[in-house]
């Protein structure tokens, strides 16, 4: 059975955690470049496993070197900013046009970045701290999944939004210094840890 009341206060602790994180940034990028429903499928996927693992691994999860987590992650922002920096400008119109996505590439892209940077973050080790806590592993999982998806949701719409104000060259420029920034840290993180 379905605790809407655990429900309810672990979609509200895992939203607000992850709106200000990584992962709205990666969904605003993917957003900007690719079909969003592509893009939605294989990040959503990607939560899903996270909360999966979260929710059986319980509080295990908070004892993963750290230090390697934060490492891959930088690795795979600063590869995402050499990407966004060395590609050929594309107008505007083949970006939005969907027969130049394959959805497997998309949704596979969308798939290992979460995959990858998200493992061992916050949002993942909260829930598996509130699995544990409140031994109640079906409304934990479906709030923090509902949660994770209304954030990548919000991302991806914010990045189609946005490109139809600003030009897709700043917002790759832009997008390419925040992964760059966001690189720099992980491996800093990965140092310093």
């Amino acid at each position: 059975m379905i605790s809407i009341t655990v429900l309810a206060l672990v979609f509200g602790v895992v939203f607000l955690a992850e709106l200000p994180d990584k992962t709205a940034l990666a969904g605003l990028v993917l957003g900007t470049r690719y079909r969003a429903s592509y893009v939605f499928t294989g990040v959503a996927a990607a939560f899903l496993l996270h909360v999966l693992l979260a929710v059986a691994a319980g509080s295990l999860l908070t004892l993963l070197p750290q230090q390697i987590v934060h490492a891959l992650t930088g690795v795979l922002f600063l590869g995402g900013a050499a990407v966004l920096l060395l590609k050929k400008d594309e107008s505007e119109e083949e970006v939005r046009r969907p027969g130049n996505q394959s959805f497997w590439k998309v949704s596979t892209t969308g798939f290992m970045l979460i995959l990858v940077a998200e493992f061992g973050d916050l949002t993942q080790i909260m829930t598996a701290n509130l699995a544990a806590r409140y031994d109640d592993p079906l409304s934990v999982g479906l709030g923090a999944v509902l949660a994770l998806w209304a954030v990548a949701g919000l991302g991806i719409v914010g990045g189609r939004a946005l490109m139809k104000r600003v030009p897709l060259k700043l917002i790759t420029k832009i997008a390419a210094l925040l992964m760059l920034g966001l690189g720099v840290w992980g491996l800093f993180e990965a140092v310093a840890g």
